[in-house]
């Protein structure tokens, strides 16, 4: 029988990702570096597992020649993308991550012929990060196939951040922002841009974010100019901003991993149950080609536990043979209509 493995089981992702997946039947292979996690959740739901560091290639080629493909869940991503997607072509196995990092993105597209003769699916973004959004700038490019300009603005509502996104970003704040411009990937400064964005509650004020649209975007759309925004509490936007002026004293190896240190001794794991079941995000998608504007938003559950529900149903038609080989982005695999499926998801037109 086809199955897949979880990396990274056993994180606050992960675990909604198992939790998800054995509610669908599916029994996928728990992996990942701890192996008293592993054993303690692979009891919890009668699952397998194999406890191996990434960095050891062998044993993680093993892994892999045990199933069909690999929901990779440890990040940060920029540390890690690079060793299982190799070992996915090695090993002619598909990965899918739940990423949202831009460097990750750029890196795997450029696999894309070494995938393609491997013929597995290189599909980074498979959670929040960036399914929704990707459908909806499909859905709203397709509408004005002229355009030029993408703007992306997103809202969390009665959400918050796990240790693993935190530290992802803690790993990735030397980057700065980013933006796309005449179709090349561009560094900007913290909180370059603001905007206030009226949802339908009312003006929010959002700022530039390097989001992980800012690549995939262009490779689902061909659109060369990409921004964009999103909604953060008052008080880290103030933080975002006075990186600018010393944020080259946190960019150092030392003091990027104290940092993380400190999350994971003080931030709690993740949103809690009651956040997952009643937080949403919104988010809304404008294009324009200088003479036409088309607008479309989109109001989806909360980003942790919808990124259970995509990641899990892509590999579900993975392994009933539902994919494209070499590089995608889920539009492009999958349609700009995949996000409507599932429970919760509206989209409109304003």
């Amino acid at each position: 029988m086809k199955n897949f493995m979880v990396y990274g089981s056993y994180g606050y992702t992960g675990q909604l990702i198992v939790e998800q997946a054995v509610k669908a039947g599916l029994k996928p292979l728990l992996a990942g570096r701890d192996e008293k996690q592993l054993r303690a959740q692979a009891e919890k739901f009668g699952l397998e597992y194999r406890a191996f560091s990434i960095e050891n290639s062998a044993a993680l080629d093993s892994a892999l020649m045990e199933v069909d493909a690999v929901l990779h869940c440890a990040g940060p991503f920029v540390l890690t993308f690079r060793q299982m997607a190799e070992a996915c072509i090695r090993t002619k196995r598909h990965y899918v991550d739940i990423s949202g990092e831009i460097e990750g993105f750029e890196a795997l597209a450029l696999m894309d012929e070494e995938a393609q003769r491997a013929g597995i699916m290189l599909l980074p973004g498979g959670g929040f990060d960036v399914v929704p959004s990707d459908c909806l700038i499909a859905h709203t490019a397709g509408k004005l196939p002229s355009a030029t300009h993408l703007e992306l603005y997103i809202k969390s509502v009665g959400s918050g951040v796990s240790r693993g996104t935190a530290r992802s970003g803690i790993e990735n704040m030397q980057r700065e922002g980013r933006i796309r411009r005449d179709g090349k990937i561009i560094s900007v400064p913290n909180v370059w841009g603001t905007k206030d964005v009226d949802f339908g509650r009312g003006p929010s004020r959002l700022v530039s974010m390097g989001w992980g649209d800012i690549s995939t975007a262009y490779h689902s759309t061909g659109i060369p100019n990409v921004t964009v925004y999103m909604g953060f509490p008052k008080e880290m936007v103030n933080m975002m901003g006075m990186t600018r002026y010393f944020g080259f004293l946190l960019y150092t190896r030392t003091a990027r991993n104290f940092i993380k240190w400190l999350i994971g001794k003080f931030l709690a794991p993740g949103p809690t149950r009651k956040q997952n079941e009643n937080g949403l995000s919104m988010l809304i998608a404008e294009v324009t080609d200088g003479k036409q504007t088309v607008r479309a938003k989109l109001k989806t559950p909360e980003a942790y536990y919808l990124t259970a529900l995509t990641s899990v149903e892509i590999m579900r038609r993975i392994l009933n043979s539902d994919f494209k080989s070499g590089f995608q982005t889920p539009s492009k695999v999958y349609g700009a209509d995949f996000i409507l499926q599932f429970n919760g998801v509206e989209r409109t037109e304003i």
